[in-house]
């Protein structure tokens, strides 16, 4: 059986805005986002962690 993430662009955005979500926990939620099938938004994702953190926190969350 495979568990994937589901609704992943409206988690994603729901956990960065949220000042209870560290840039460590989002970085977790985006790559079980990446595993998934579902499509993602990614350009919007992007934005808004850049919005409330910096380019190179995005640069952190994205996985090598």
């Amino acid at each position: 059986m495979r568990i994937e993430l589901a609704a992943c662009t409206q988690t994603l955005l729901q956990e960065i805005e949220s000042r209870e979500f560290t840039r460590d926990s989002v970085a977790k939620t985006y790559r079980l986002a990446m595993a998934s099938s579902e499509a993602v938004d990614w350009a919007r994702v992007n934005r808004a962690i850049v919005a409330r953190w910096s380019l190179s926190a995005l640069e952190y969350i994205k996985p090598s």
